[in-house]
């Protein structure tokens, strides 16, 4: 009586997989007697299906319906092999390879990629994968130079003008290999990916933080002297204001002359942001809007031509476009664990 209870159960579940429940269905049809065919009428299952279960039901009674155990093909990967795919992918290749893929890692170890892949995704190693971390201390200073420089910007001196100063070099003056297509309906601009490099142009930029102002100059290349001669260069034009002037860490804004030169100045002083915190630097706000309206996508035949559309965007964007950058974090101050 317990078993047939339990038959009637597999019978009536929802959540028991099909196949139980036909199974059950069969044992419970037969046990009232009715004969093969009808059993396959009411259950759609074939006569060698129904004798199949019949039979592995009276040899082993409820437990003769569940699936039998399958030999199936032995284990092929060893512990000893799993401890070596890890190992491996944990070392550096030898054969002037410097990095593993799972098919060498595979071929190395004589199994399948495949269970290559199964292995690394157990242990959660990704030896495909590359992280870079900063791996010097952080600037011991850095929170009394961001502050000073934070100040600036929020509450400057009175007669005084807050700059951010920096170099973007080596921009390409690259032309395409075949003349662009133009921007069409469905279809965006199209250009070649072969390109031909026509020289490099590098540009020194000033950015007065509470106007927006930008004051640009290209050079030749990035030295203690065309920072000098720059700074100079904002020396005469803001001649009767105080400048505070905010750089980065670079050698060449440090150098020996640069230094002599601002001894000499008593209205210029210069502030230097914290070690990797160039960011704090708000030019390189406008190096990035220059780099989306000007540099992305553009072709040139020259350096020189490169050259003069960068400044006569200075002077477009001075006309039409330069207004102080508005702080537009809100919310509780971040906190730095």
């Amino acid at each position: 009586m317990e078993e047939k209870q339990v038959l009637l159960t597999m019978s009536r579940s929802h959540k028991l997989e099909k196949r139980y429940v036909d199974r059950a269905m069969i044992i419970l049809h037969s046990d009232e007697g009715k004969s093969l065919d009808q059993i396959i009428e009411l259950t759609g299952k074939s006569r060698p299906v129904i004798s199949k279960w019949r039979k592995r039901f009276h040899k082993y009674r409820i437990e003769g319906l569940k699936d039998a155990k399958r030999s199936g093909k032995p284990k092929t990967i060893t512990p000893e092999q799993k401890a070596m795919v890890v190992e491996k992918a944990c070392t550096k290749p030898e054969g002037g390879y410097t990095n593993w893929s799972q098919q060498h890692i595979a071929d190395e170890v004589g199994i399948s990629q495949s269970k290559v892949f199964q292995i690394l995704k157990r242990a959660d190693l990704n030896p495909h994968k590359i992280e870079y971390w900063c791996g010097k201390i952080r600037d011991p200073e850095f929170e009394q130079k961001m502050v000073n420089i934070v100040g600036l910007y929020m509450s400057p001196p009175g007669n005084a003008i807050v700059i951010c100063v920096d170099e973007k070099t080596q921009i390409q003056a690259l032309d395409r290999t075949q003349p662009e297509l133009p921007l069409r309906t469905g279809n965006p601009r199209r250009q070649t990916v072969t390109y031909k490099r026509n020289g490099t142009v590098s540009l020194i930029a000033a950015l007065a933080v509470h106007t927006g102002e930008v004051t640009a100059k290209t050079i030749e290349s990035n030295n203690a002297e065309n920072f000098l001669k720059f700074l100079e260069r904002l020396n005469r034009k803001y001649r009767n204001k105080k400048l505070h002037i905010i750089a980065d860490n670079l050698s060449i804004h440090k150098q020996k002359d640069v230094k002599e030169w601002l001894k000499g100045k008593r209205k210029i002083q210069l502030h230097f942001t914290p070690t990797y915190s160039s960011w704090l630097n708000q030019v390189e706000i406008w190096f990035n809007i220059l780099t989306k309206d000007v540099v992305k996508g553009g072709i040139w035949n020259s350096s020189s031509q490169l050259a003069d559309q960068l400044m006569e965007y200075v002077k477009t964007y001075n006309k039409t476009r330069a207004k102080p950058f508005q702080w537009t974090y809100t919310r509780e101050p971040l906190t730095i664990s």
